[in-house]
Order: structure tokens, then sequence, then C-alpha cells
């Protein structure tokens, strides 16, 4: 099966995301409200992890195992990432789309973020951790490095409590649109010079 790869891009830049329903039916969903992390002074995470960080028992790496950062975040009970979904995914990774923030402990991946870049934009698809704090270790050095890049919005999409931890909060239609024209206005890249 051959996809568009522009007409993909051109779906996430309009606000809106893939997901597979129950049946693997894949589909474009948009939201009232979008769910983001704050690149400002809002961005805050629990003192527990603080620790964590100061340990240094993580390494950051991009893209290191793309794939294996999709499968973990398909790895659950119910997910909307079908294997239609996957492929997708490694299209846009093969065109410079799609990116997997990595953490690792030696050589075992510990958690990730996959998200699609467009501009100035990070679109989180999904996270997933397979050593506790893998993840949110992930988050810390994302915005770290979303910050140090210059990117003006990190949509979460959709809130939770593990995102409200992070200082995730919903941006109304109008605002997130705001956002996300000057982030498409801009040019950010995620990888280079470390």
């Amino acid at each position: 099966m051959e996809y568009d790869v522009a007409a993909i891009i051109r779906g996430y830049a309009q606000g809106y995301f893939l997901m597979a329903d129950e049946h693997d039916h894949l589909g474009w969903y948009g939201s009232r409200e979008h769910t983001l992390i704050p690149l400002d002074e809002r961005f805050h995470y629990p003192k527990s992890l603080q620790r964590v960080l100061n340990q240094e028992k993580f390494t950051v790496a991009v893209n290191r195992d793309f794939m294996g950062v999709v499968n973990g975040c398909a790895n659950r009970e119910t997910t909307w990432i079908s294997e239609e979904l996957k492929k997708i995914y490694w299209l846009l990774y093969q065109t410079g789309y799609a990116y997997s923030f990595e953490t690792w402990q030696g050589d075992q991946l510990a958690g990730g973020i996959l998200g699609i870049v467009i501009g100035g934009a990070f679109i989180g698809e999904s996270m997933f951790y397979k050593i506790p704090e893998g993840s949110k270790v992930a988050m810390v050095k994302l915005v770290e490095r979303l910050r140090e890049r210059k990117f003006l919005l990190f949509d979460a999409q959709m809130m939770n409590p593990h995102l409200a931890r992070f200082g995730a909060y919903n941006a109304n239609n109008k605002e997130y649109e705001t956002l996300l024209r000057q982030a498409l206005q801009t040019s950010c890249s995620l990888v280079g010079n470390w």
C-alpha cells in the first residue's frame, strides 16, 4: 500500500492525528482541546524525579531504536497503534518526520517518546517505559532538547494524570492554531550538534 507522506504531514499540520479504532481501521481525529507540554517555566516535575536525574542512570538517544520505541508504545492491552500505523510511522521516520526520543540503561532501551516533527512543532504520539522512570526521564530530557533547539510547540494531544504532573495544560482550538501556525513557520531540528 502506498502512502502519501505530504498528505499525512498536511493532516498533522492542521492539528489532526492518526489513530486506529478497536477494529484496526485507521482514521484522522481532531480535538476541541489539545494538551500541550509547556516549554517555559510552567514545565515542572516531581522532586522524586530530580533524584533519579541526579543519579544519571539513564543516557538519552534519538532514533537509536526507532521501531523499538514504536513497538513499546503499541505493546499494551488496548492500543491505537495498528500494524498499518506502524508502517506509516516507519515511512515518516525514513522521510525525516518521525522521531524516537529514547532513554537507555546500558544497552537496554528503558523508555521513549514517539513524535512527529514539523517545523518548530513536536507532536507527541505516544510514550512507554520498560524500566521505571524511563519515560519520565525521557520527558524531562526531551523538553530540555526542544528548548535548546528553539521549538515553539510540544503537542501531547490528550491529557492524562501522568502528563499533568509535568505541567501539561489544555489549549483551546484558537490558542492551539495560533501556536501551531507560528511553529510551522520556523525550522527546528531534534538531531545534529549535541
